[in-house]
């Protein structure tokens, strides 16, 4: 069957991403602000719109800080995946404190949704050593971190040795199902202008531009494979500014011209497993 699916979704970062930066003065905060307390009724009401399910990835953080915008999300009928407590990226804590995270956040995700999370995008796409046994260990069905591949998901590896000086030593797959990402179909790097004191993410690019390329990859799926998925992660405080708004409901728009199938991530995932059961090696 043919079938080319669309999934939107958000790391709703709000003011977690800059506290784990340490910037922690008035204008960094407020930057993050924007995302609950502007851009989020903007984003539902286009989804709403349009009709289209998204996933969002909110650090424990935010689930706790904002509990009202975040319950706006959920009875809007979309998917709320792990993102962490902090939005501290995994491979800077140790194994005990990335546990603590992860069972931290569930427990709001829990009283909000009434269930634990499916789904766990990493803060900052950067996963630890112990991450696959953490999130095999706690339920999860799928990880949405890494970037083996562009439209096929694929079973997450487990136990990879990989040294500069020997050939890597590639483990054995898991049944956790990799939705895969791209920094290419990220508004962040774009888009966001940051100077600290070592280092400066220019961002600011023309969003039209961008766009080109995000409609390109959608079109290469539908033009190349007989059934794909493509992944595209936004942050509200970044795509919520008005002219990128009217980008994303031109991306959508174009989308759904084009034949594109919108599903959440977690369904998307079933639809993999379906089509790909785990088969462990025995």
């Amino acid at each position: 069957m043919t079938r080319h699916i669309a999934c939107v979704t958000f790391d709703f970062d709000a003011i977690s991403g800059w506290i784990a930066r340490g910037m922690t003065s008035p204008t960094p905060i407020s930057r993050g602000e924007f995302g609950p307390g502007v851009a989020l009724p903007r984003i539902l009401s286009l989804l709403r719109k349009y009709g289209v399910p998204s996933s969002w990835y909110v650090p424990g953080h935010t689930l706790a800080t904002y509990p009202e915008q975040c319950r706006a999300v959920f009875e809007a009928g979309h998917e709320i995946g792990h993102h962490g407590w902090t939005h501290r990226p995994p491979a800077s804590l140790t194994r005990d404190e990335e546990e603590s995270e992860l069972l931290r956040a569930n427990d709001l995700i829990r009283g909000l949704t009434g269930r634990r999370a499916r789904g766990y995008r990493s803060p900052s796409w950067d996963l630890s050593a112990h991450s696959v046994e953490l999130l095999l260990e706690h339920g999860f069905v799928y990880d949405s971190s890494m970037m083996g591949n562009d439209y096929t998901p694929y079973r997450v590896r487990q136990g990879d040795v990989i040294t500069l000086e020997q050939p890597a030593v590639f483990g054995s797959e898991t049944r956790l199902i990799e939705m895969p990402i791209s920094w290419t179909l990220d508004d962040y790097p774009h888009f966001e202008f940051i100077r600290t004191p070592d280092w400066i993410l220019p961002g600011n690019m023309n969003a039209n531009l961008v766009l080109d390329n995000w409609v390109d990859d959608f079109v290469y799926l539908r033009d190349h494979l007989d059934w794909g998925i493509i992944t595209y992660t936004f942050h509200p405080f970044v795509i919520g500014r008005g002219h990128r708004m009217l980008v994303l409901e031109k991306l959508i728009r174009t989308l759904k011209e084009g034949g594109a199938v919108f599903m959440t991530l977690e369904d998307a995932a079933a639809e993999y497993a379906q089509r790909k059961p785990f088969l462990p090696l025995r």
